[in-house]
């Protein structure tokens, strides 16, 4: 995307802006050049600045290129402008733009490396910018997502909707493939306000298999279908989602969780006492203190404040639950910074132990990364 040249084009009697074909990008692909500069201090002369830039090239064929694109699609992080699927990204003829999620994911790419390039700051001024993520925890050594039940529940809250849910007056509507409603990541998975199902029942706030999976792929970082079922088999394992209607066609009859569009799901009672649309019980959950550590009234260590952002930055779960807060204080990148320079320090760490700071390229790199982690914070 940064060095995707992105335009207006006009469809019929529609002017799109900041939109690229399907062969612009695939061309774009196949011969790739990303240029990035460092700054760091002159190792003759620390009072002077000196910019080094890198560029890296890649190169693949057109159609190894059309397959990365897929992936792009698949990701939720493009979308054609007329808003319909595609089984395969086409090698021509299509006119593609970046969705919100996608314009969030570039959003974060451009701070952390200091881009400032013009046609990519029209696309992050403009208002398709709305997206707001959930950033899923991950396992920084294995990547993993982190699965336990403060964090699951953490995501839920988002998934559900946390000032109510997300109702639509048909079932068409709450169905229905349009991706319009998850725009800014604040609302929830679209519920149908009334279905009857098979059983001759009818349930309020109701949503299908697909319509989960739908979500979490636009308003969460994660990139392929096979995360977002874990996910919502997680939703399933800690009670905060049951189904109420299995897809009989389903063709794995083993599955914990039926990204169907015939499988129906709905809040349970827990999970609505921790989305918040009901009064929750003040019992502490059993599995609260695990190191018997002492806790005030607020689930707080009885410790310094600094011990309690330390507890905090420690809990994928509370870290997940905090940046939420800086989120909404518009000051989430402190936290991004802190985690940033945490990492950096590790490895410098790890660099120094093992001993590759004998050699004077590993120096190099290690203040190179320190000052562009400075400068895009």
């Amino acid at each position: 995307m940064v060095s995707l040249k992105l335009d207006s084009h006009r469809v019929r009697f529609t002017r799109y802006d900041h939109t690229f074909t399907s062969e612009e990008a695939i061309n774009n692909l196949g011969s790739l050049k990303f240029s990035q500069s460092n700054r760091m201090p002159d190792p003759k002369d620390p009072s002077r600045i000196v910019t080094t830039t890198t560029t890296t090239t890649f190169s693949m064929a057109k159609e190894m290129a059309r397959s990365v694109c897929q992936r792009f699609v698949d990701a939720r992080f493009i979308e054609s402008v007329d808003g319909k699927a595609l089984p395969i990204f086409p090698l021509k003829g299509a006119l593609f733009q970046l969705t919100p999620k996608g314009i969030n994911i570039l959003q974060r790419f451009c701070q952390r490396n200091g881009i400032t390039a013009r046609h990519v700051m029209d696309v992050l001024e403009s208002p398709r910018n709305t997206m707001q993520l959930v950033n899923l925890e991950r396992d920084t050594e294995t990547d993993k997502l982190s699965h336990d039940r403060a964090t699951i529940e953490v995501i839920f809250r988002r998934f559900a909707g946390q000032d109510g849910p997300n109702i639509k007056s048909s079932i068409s509507t709450s169905d229905s493939d349009s991706l319009s409603d998850y725009s800014n990541g604040i609302v929830g998975v679209k519920m149908a306000r009334e279905r009857k199902l098979q059983d001759g029942k009818s349930y309020n706030n109701t949503f299908t298999g697909k319509g989960a999976v739908d979500w979490l792929m636009d308003c969460s970082t994660t990139i392929e279908r096979r995360e977002t079922c874990l996910i919502a088999e997680l939703f399933l394992k800690y009670g905060l989602i049951t189904m109420i209607q299995d897809d009989k066609s389903f063709p794995d009859s083993n599955a914990v969780f039926q990204p169907s569009k015939y499988a129906i799901y709905t809040i349970t009672e827990r999970g609505q006492r921790v989305c918040g649309w009901i009064a929750r019980d003040k019992a502490r959950d059993a599995n609260a203190n695990p190191n018997n550590t002492t806790y005030d009234s607020r689930g707080m260590p009885r410790d310094s404040n600094n011990a309690r952002l330390t507890h905090i930055l420690g809990d994928p779960a509370l870290r997940l639950l905090f940046r939420e807060f800086l989120r909404y204080s518009l000051c989430e990148e402190n936290l991004s910074f802190y985690l940033d320079v945490s990492e950096f320090t590790a490895n410098y760490h790890k660099a120094e132990k093992a001993g590759t700071f004998a050699k004077v390229d590993s120096v190099r790199e290690t203040l190179a990364a320190a000052y562009g982690e400075l400068l895009s914070n």
